[in-house]
């Protein structure tokens, strides 16, 4: 481990021409190589140092062959939740995947029949809707509620919608509202499942991407009744920058669900093989990754902020709402135009950046965009200045 070392989260790092789907498409996708991405959600910063040598030394060996997880990968996955989040787990409970979204949709292979309905929170990360109506099952949406400018859960509707449905997909923290789930919130709706035996399958992909005072909670770590009857989703790959690599675990405390997620992961979907250097990327950031970490989100906390106080100061017509945790602000542009037609036409031709359109996130995202603002700040600042001067020409001439 390298001890003192200092990262440079301002470097500008050029990642065309390295089959990036976010820097490589941009002709493609928005019509110009100067538009300016800040859309799907990876980061523009260089992984730890101690994971880029150990996959150096890794590719160096020159068989890249099927690959097994090692003790030190049970170690350091372990090891990393009871330190970050004081979440005790066993070895067992571990059932790798090549990402979280192909555990989501193996999970809905083995929990549910054709027709059976899901429980969704929009607006919600886009996969979850694909992966509900791509296996046949029926969407059964519990919009969030916008309350003193953050999401709020619609408890009553969700204990009626719970009543006809077999499994839930949740978003913690969420994306992309940054919402961080409280103990409270989190037990609310683990007794409501509970009570309609429901399985609540939790993506926590951001959990380590969380800003004090905030503090995530593990929906399994609520107690021993809510984990038996769940399974937590987790990945390197928001944390560290790792995407790539193609490393997941699902976290499974229950036996009888792990017999039968295992079952469908392995035989019906084939998603159980390691990847090379995913293995080797999840183990060393597990167990190096601390301190590029904390540093990391000192400087995303101050993107965050810079951004918040950019449109204070310059859009004030347009709200941010501040997230918790992610790298990823919402920001309403309704006092623009709730049309995703037009919001797109605001950015790719007369801003010449990319965010992400908001209802892609389902039709509450409507009017709403998502900034990725996990980049030096330079691009950042660059990228909102281009929306700015085109968001101000629209404002105006309202």
């Amino acid at each position: 481990m390298t001890n003192g070392h200092r990262y440079d989260f301002d470097r500008i790092i050029d990642r065309r021409g390295t089959s990036s789907l976010k820097w490589d498409q941009l002709e493609t996708l928005f019509g110009g190589e100067d538009v300016l991405p800040l859309f799907v959600a990876d980061m523009d910063f260089e992984a730890p140092r101690e994971v880029v040598e150990a996959i150096v030394e890794r590719a160096k060996r020159g068989v890249y062959g099927y690959t097994i997880r090692t003790e030190g990968y049970y170690e350091a996955v372990t090891g990393w939740l009871e330190r970050r989040h004081g979440w005790a787990i066993e070895r067992e409970w571990l059932v790798s995947s090549p990402g979280v979204v192909p555990a989501l949709a193996a999970a809905i292979h083995a929990f549910t029949e054709p027709g059976d309905g899901v429980i969704l929170q929009s607006p919600v990360y886009y996969p979850f809707y694909d992966v509900i109506r791509a296996n046949g099952r029926t969407i059964v949406d519990n919009p969030l509620r916008i309350e003193d400018g953050v999401y709020r859960i619609d408890f009553d509707l969700l204990e009626e919608q719970a009543k006809s449905a077999k499994l839930m997909l949740l978003c913690s923290p969420h994306n992309p509202g940054g919402r961080v789930w409280t103990a409270d919130e989190l037990k609310r709706i683990g007794d409501i499942c509970l009570k309609h035996g429901i399985i609540v399958v939790s993506d926590e992909i951001h959990h380590d991407l969380v800003f004090a005072p905030h503090k995530h909670v593990p929906f399994a770590s609520l107690g021993p009744e809510y984990a038996e009857r769940s399974i937590t989703c987790i990945a390197p790959s928001k944390t560290f920058n790792l995407a790539g690599l193609q490393a997941a675990a699902a976290i499974v405390p229950g036996a009888e669900l792990r017999r039968a997620f295992l079952r469908t992961a392995r035989l019906g979907l084939s998603i159980h093989m390691d990847s090379y250097f995913g293995v080797t990327g999840m183990e060393t950031s597990y167990r190096y990754g601390e301190p590029w970490l904390e540093q990391l989100l000192v400087y995303l906390r101050e993107n965050r902020d810079a951004l918040v106080a950019f449109f204070e100061d310059r859009l004030p017509e347009l709200q941010v709402m501040t997230p918790e945790a992610t790298y990823l602000a919402w920001v309403d542009c309704r006092a623009i135009s709730d049309d995703p037609a037009e919001l797109k036409k605001l950015m790719y031709r007369e801003a010449r950046v990319a965010f992400s359109e908001g209802s892609v996130f389902g039709k509450q995202g409507a009017g709403w965009l998502r900034i990725n603002f996990g980049c030096p700040r330079a691009v950042l600042l660059e990228a909102l200045e281009r929306f700015a001067a085109a968001a101000r020409r629209r404002l105006d001439a309202r």
